[in-house]
């Protein structure tokens, strides 16, 4: 009894009741109560020898990428910023596939992939890249490169409360780092990347620098990919994820090669808590639904639906004052998410009420439209336009050009530029066009500080987007161009000397062209 006793105070965890076994004498208790300690001391080494594997088989499956990033200058669009070097994580998935972030590799020119415990870096490409998602796809055309690597599946969205891993390389080492947390929620969030409004995961594990693009795993499996911290100095230790419905949406939306993205119906909401608006409508107090405030031309909407209808369902899913459908007992969420679960070409079921009587209409997933307001959405992996036209520096007006006033550009990016975004686009005005600097000489003198002006009209005819305007400066038969914007302030440019000054503006200021690849649809 003593020897069995002194090996139960030798396991803290059981000292006390080894101590309470001992009140009850030895004639009562003998050897098969060692067998039962040593039974449960050994199941439990197996299951911790059995984690550790687990463990190790999803380290090997886990990759660090490597990336040299050019973006362009939307300031100086005809030059790059100097490059910056930059890593992240990734997790090798079926066909020889690494799933990352897409802001990992974004406006990347040169990407390296290493393994796990393996000190050299492969060449890796791009194969699929959704912005949106901020999700990627990258390889590693190496032979062998995959022959060790197992695999890692997607799984399904765990349920609030339950404990995750998140897998990465975050800075401050070199080595894999993995952190637990819990899933606290998941609803719809603005993706940091792109801007794209879709559903995430919300964990309350460390997010650094480094871990983006690192996989989210429960029970073996992918339940998410690591995509942004929470920055704002008001919540610590608060990081999101994509969840496993957009991944799976990305990944068969790559199947073919093309990006179709998430789709878009062309129509925009406000909520409905108002019991005033309701009635206004032709609601009953206890109908729900979401008030269409916008319906865009040439969009799968356009002559089905109208401003005032009330979207009261989309599919099954039936839709709250607030917006929110309800995807389980646990879950609520924007029913935004409704459509985005929809591939190009499928059909979504709208039901809504017009002045009070109910319909149902059948509209097909389309393509989102480029831009929905006069700001165009950031952009990434391409050459950004512009066009130099009597020493000024005309671009289109895009959220790359706004946020190069840094990261503080809500404040410190001008405020009419800011103010498009809250405008609509139409068949008539698709884009603004900026004269962002004047590159100071004798054809523009008097106008050599104006910048950031929005430019309406041209010789009298309004602007449609970026590259009518580009062709209107271009066929120019008058003697001068009248630059206008709505205010009615004017800019004038005589077309001879502009055309005269050209090559001598561009060689003074080392502009390598008077405007950007393709804008033309030249070489």
């Amino acid at each position: 009894m003593t020897t069995i006793l002194k090996t139960l105070s030798s396991i803290p965890a059981l000292s006390t009741l080894g101590n309470s076994l001992a009140r009850f004498g030895a004639c009562v208790i003998g050897a098969p109560v060692l067998v039962v300690c040593l039974t449960a001391v050994s199941s439990t080494a197996s299951a911790q020898a059995t984690q550790i594997e687990e463990l190790r088989s999803i380290e090997d499956s886990v990759i660090k990428i490597y990336t040299t990033q050019s973006a362009p200058d939307y300031f100086t669009p005809w030059r790059l910023l100097n490059p910056r070097q930059s890593s992240g994580s990734g997790a090798v998935i079926s066909g020889n596939r690494i799933l990352t972030n897409a802001h990992v590799v974004a406006d990347a020119s040169y990407v390296q992939a290493q393994k796990h415990n393996d000190p050299q870096r492969y060449l890796a490409r791009v194969s699929f890249v959704s912005h949106e998602a901020d999700l990627a796809l990258i390889t590693v055309d190496e032979p062998g490169f995959f022959s060790d690597l197992k695999p890692l599946p997607i799984g399904d969205l765990p349920d609030p409360l339950q404990e995750v891993s998140v897998y990465g390389y975050p800075i401050g080492g070199k080595t894999l780092s993995i952190t637990k947390g819990i899933l606290s929620r998941v609803e719809q969030q603005v993706y940091a990347h792109a801007g794209a409004f879709l559903l995430a995961g919300q964990i309350d594990a460390a997010i650094n620098p480094g871990n983006s693009g690192g996989p989210v795993i429960v029970n073996n499996e992918i339940v998410g990919v690591v995509m942004q911290a929470n920055s704002g100095g008001r919540a610590e230790n608060l990081g999101y994820f994509v969840p496993p419905s957009i991944v799976r949406h990305v990944l068969r939306d790559s199947e073919d090669g093309q990006l179709d993205g998430f789709p878009d119906l062309g129509f925009r909401t406000q909520t409905l808590d108002s019991p005033a608006a309701k009635r206004a409508y032709g609601l009953e107090k206890e109908d729900d639904g979401v008030l269409i405030i916008k319906v865009f031309e040439d969009s799968p909407a356009y002559g089905i639906l109208q401003e005032n209808d009330v979207i009261q369902k989309i599919d099954d899913y039936t839709i709250a004052d607030d917006g929110s459908i309800k995807l389980s007992d646990d879950l609520l969420t924007d029913y935004k998410h409704a459509i985005d679960m929809h591939h190009i070409g499928e059909e979504i079921e709208i039901t809504y009420s017009r002045r009070g009587v109910q319909n149902t209409a059948t509209l097909a997933a389309d393509r989102a439209m480029t831009n929905y307001s006069l700001v165009r959405g950031e952009t990434f992996d391409q050459i950004p336009e512009y066009y130099i036209y009597g020493g000024v520096l005309f671009v289109p007006l895009n959220m790359n050009l706004i946020k190069r006033w840094g990261n503080d550009w809500s404040r410190s990016a001008p405020v009419s530029l800011l103010q498009a975004r809250n405008e609509w686009t139409s068949p008539e005005r698709r884009e603004l066009v900026v004269a962002l600097q004047v590159l100071a000489a004798d054809v523009n003198l008097g106008y050599h500080d104006w910048r950031n002006w929005i430019v309406n009209h041209v010789n009298g005819e309004p602007i449609r987007d970026f590259k009518h305007f580009a062709t209107l400066i271009r066929n120019n038969e008058a003697d001068n161009v009248v630059l206008e914007n709505d205010n009615g302030y004017q800019m004038v440019i005589n077309h001879d000397e502009a055309i005269a000054s050209e090559e001598s503006i561009l060689q003074q200021y080392r502009v390598p062209s008077a405007f950007s690849m393709g804008l033309f649809n030249e070489g």
